[in-house]
């Protein structure tokens, strides 16, 4: 068994602060004993306006966001799933990639994955509107990668609602998944623990989902509500709101088990119409 972690954090419009509050954080997580961690959803940047990310964006491979996380890796020992931050989109000025990084227990980058699904709605019995195409370009694939004790898949808030990129990365697969995310208040009070529920129950993975969780200097409020939840859908740690460490064990025993006596992931069939 070993101890997974997800960060909750309420990110400001600066990312010295983020990141100096994102390092108290993991290493309250390192000191519990966690060996992966995983940060929200602009963890770095909650900025003022949208276009903020776009004026502290990066180059993939350098800049001090990469930095911080990677040697936040290194120094605590653990894997590191690095929320998002915004990256250079390729051939565009006035958009960003989303990109999720994980880096392992050495500071090495491992893998990239950029948000594919965005968020443009407005928020149903809400003034909220957003339009996250304006400021990002979507990913194109999805991605899983090994860690020490299992395969872990990305992905990130609104992603959530699309149950077909979890079947694809349980088909490569992931026996873990982490979730970074922004959830709204609005829409985190009506769904975010029926879907990610569902999504450990029906992939038979255990879900690690990092939020953000309180009211920002934008005046915009997320929802929150940091889970840990094991492949039988039970929730195993949370957080309801503001800024700490969710904290449980991966425990493989418990993950094969669950595949073997209730083999659903054998069962499926597919038929045309």
């Amino acid at each position: 068994m070993s101890i997974m972690a997800a960060i909750q954090m309420v990110s400001g419009p600066s990312v010295a602060e983020n990141l100096a509050t994102a390092a108290e954080l993991l290493a309250q997580a390192a000191t519990a004993g966690a060996r992966l961690a995983v940060l929200p959803e602009n963890f770095a940047l909650m900025g003022r306006q949208e276009d903020d990310k776009v004026m502290v964006r990066e180059l993939e491979g350098e800049g001090p966001m990469q930095t911080f996380l990677a040697e936040q890796a290194a120094r605590h020992r653990i894997w590191l799933v690095g929320g998002t931050i915004p990256l250079r989109a390729a051939d565009e000025a006035h958009r960003v990639r989303a990109a999720c990084l994980l880096f392992d227990d050495r500071g090495r980058r491992v893998v990239r994955y950029d948000k594919v699904h965005l968020f443009d709605v407005q928020v149903l019995g809400s003034a909220e509107r957003y339009a996250e195409s304006a400021t990002i370009q979507p990913g194109e694939r999805y991605v899983v990668a090994d860690l020490p004790n299992g395969r872990l898949g990305l992905s990130v808030c609104y992603d959530l609602r699309f149950p077909e990129q979890f079947r694809a990365l349980m088909e490569r697969g992931m026996e873990i998944l982490a979730l970074p995310a922004a959830f709204t208040a609005a829409t985190g009070k009506a769904h975010w623990e029926t879907l990610l529920r569902a999504r450990a129950i029906e992939n038979q993975c255990y879900v690690i989902a990092s939020a953000q969780g309180g009211k920002h200097a934008n005046g915009r409020e997320t929802y929150g509500d940091s889970l840990i939840i094991d492949p039988w859908g039970e929730i195993l740690n949370r957080l309801p709101h503001g800024p700490g460490v969710v904290l449980a064990e991966f425990n493989r025993e418990r993950l094969e088990k669950v595949r073997w006596q209730f083999p659903v992931l054998a069962h499926r069939v597919t038929c045309g119409f």
